[in-house]
Formats: structure tokens, C-alpha cells, sequence
């Protein structure tokens, strides 16, 4: 009889439980929509990927001389400059870096922020939005010493809007509106101000492989004729913890202010040079779910 009373709760209890899964488990959840790009970089520029929270991202930027230098220079591999940059994650939504280029022995460093994440689900976000602002200093020797030469001379600042959207799991694409201002400019017709618009696109070919393009239209503030728009267009390569981009690009440089305004070089003429992007993750601080 005992038994008898106590099985029909027992039962009911276990039926609610099995209900109440059911429900939870037809609730919409919001999920945010990653991967969009493999590196925080597409090549050259930002992408409006993240590190996770406690993540550091040791990265080093090689780029070679042009590829039409001849077989004298082994067509550019006896040329080299280099990036070596640290950068941090936050928090989801945010994460710094720094670096130094070998070129003008110049210093920068950035603030990468996502007030929106692209999302699915209830309150769901069609693109994200990423902010980015940058300041770089040469560290190197005045290139004019007849002058009056001042420390804000060496300085130039970097903003920029990237709106991105992975549309399916193989292709993902982004548009940068992006400003450089510098307080010194090379030429007379030049401007402080440089305005300019990145494409970014990613193309996933295989599970670990994927094609990407970087360019910049520079839109006003640079001499038509003496500079050139940047592009680069090369693969993504994932090992693991490593992601392994080789590329090919008409540009030297290898920060924001450089690529903007100092490509000179003809891409479709053979202003080319190869080069390569080597980013190795480590987690410095395993962040649980609720900061993440």
C-alpha cells in the first residue's frame, strides 16, 4: 500500500521535469554568430574578429621586397621587413594591441571594440559593428633635419567603422570607412586628413583553408598618381593553434598609417610583394561562462 501511494508522485514529479525540458529546450536562445574571419586581421587590416577574454595573439608580419626586383634580388626574397606585435583580449568585445615595424622603427597601438555582434535568435543583429582606433609614433631619425623638427611630428592617428556579416559558413565580407590623420604629410598637394573605404572577404575553401582579399580605395587626401590603393589577396592556413596567412599585396607596409598612405607600388603592373602573417594564441586567463 506504501508503495502504491508513493509511485504516483514519484512519476508525476519525473513527467513535469521531462515537460519542463521539452519547453526549454524549443525556447529560441540568441547565438552569436563567430568565425566570420580566422585572424583578427584580414591581411593588412583589422577584421571584425575578437580574442577571447585572457587570450594573448603573438603575431609577426613578414613582407618581402617586389617580386618584378629581378633574379639579382631573388625576385624580392633578399628583401625583408618585419611587424612584431602582442594583443590581448578583454573581454568579448574587446581587446588591444601593440607593435613595432622594422620600417621607420615605428611604434602602434590599437583599442578594437563590438558594440554589436551579429546574432540569431530573439533580438537578434544582421551585421556586427566594430570600432578601432590606433596611434602610431617613428621612433626613427628625422628624415629632414634643416628644420625646426617637433615630437608631434612623429605622431598619426587611426579610426575606423568595420560592418561585417558571415553570410553562411564559406563566405563572410566587411566594409571599413576608415580615417588616417598625420601631423606631418611627405608632399605639398598631400592632406593631414586621409579618407579611405576597406573591402574585406573571406572565401572558406576547405575545412582549414580559405581565400581572402584586402583593399583600401583611398577616397581623399593623397596625391593621384604618386600613391596607389593597397590590396592584398593570399590564404588563410589554420594548424591549430596557429593561423597561417601567405599573401601577396603592393604594400610595404605593415600598420594602418603605412599601407594607407604610403603604397606606391602598381599591383596589376607587378608592384607585388609576398609575404606572410604568422599568429599563435595563448591562454593566459581561461575565462568561465559568465565572463565570457
Amino acid at each position: 500500500m506504501l508503495l502504491a501511494a508513493l509511485v504516483p508522485p514519484l512519476f508525476s514529479s519525473a513527467q513535469k521535469k521531462d515537460l519542463l525540458s521539452l519547453v526549454e529546450d524549443t525556447v529560441p536562445k540568441k547565438e552569436f554568430i563567430s568565425n566570420a574571419f580566422k585572424s583578427t586581421r584580414v591581411i593588412d587590416g583589422q577584421s571584425m574578429e575578437f580574442l577571447g577574454k585572457g587570450v594573448l595573439d603573438t603575431r609577426i608580419l613578414h613582407r618581402f621586397g617586389l617580386l618584378n626586383s629581378g633574379a639579382n634580388n631573388l625576385y624580392g626574397l633578399d628583401q625583408a621587413n618585419m611587424r612584431l606585435g602582442f594583443d590581448y583580449g578583454f573581454g568579448r568585445n574587446l581587446m588591444a594591441g601593440v607593435g613595432r615595424t622594422n620600417i621607420n622603427k615605428e611604434l602602434d597601438g590599437f583599442i578594437k571594440f563590438r558594440p554589436l555582434w551579429q546574432s540569431t535568435g530573439p533580438g537578434s543583429v544582421p551585421v556586427s559593428v566594430v570600432i578601432v582606433t590606433s596611434m602610431t609614433m617613428v621612433t626613427g631619425p628625422y628624415v629632414d633635419t634643416s628644420i625646426k623638427n617637433f615630437f608631434t611630428s612623429r605622431l598619426a592617428f587611426y579610426n575606423a567603422v568595420i560592418i561585417g556579416r558571415k553570410f553562411n559558413h564559406w563566405f563572410s565580407l566587411q566594409l571599413t570607412p576608415e580615417m588616417v590623420h598625420r601631423n606631418i604629410v611627405n608632399y605639398a598637394g598631400d592632406h593631414n586628413d586621409v579618407f579611405a573605404l576597406g573591402i574585406g572577404a573571406r572565401c572558406k575553401l576547405s575545412r582549414r583553408v580559405a581565400f581572402v582579399i584586402d583593399y583600401h580605395h583611398i577616397v581623399y587626401g593623397l596625391t593621384r598618381g604618386t600613391y596607389e590603393d593597397p590590396l592584398a589577396v593570399g590564404f588563410d592556413i589554420e594548424t591549430g593553434g596557429h593561423v597561417f596567412q601567405l599573401h601577396f599585396s603592393n604594400s610595404q607596409g605593415m600598420n594602418e598609417r603605412a599601407f594607407l598612405t604610403e603604397t606606391t607600388d602598381k599591383f596589376w603592373k607587378g608592384g607585388i610583394r609576398f609575404g606572410f602573417n604568422l599568429s599563435r594564441v595563448f591562454t593566459i586567463h581561461a575565462a568561465n561562462k559568465h565572463e565570457y
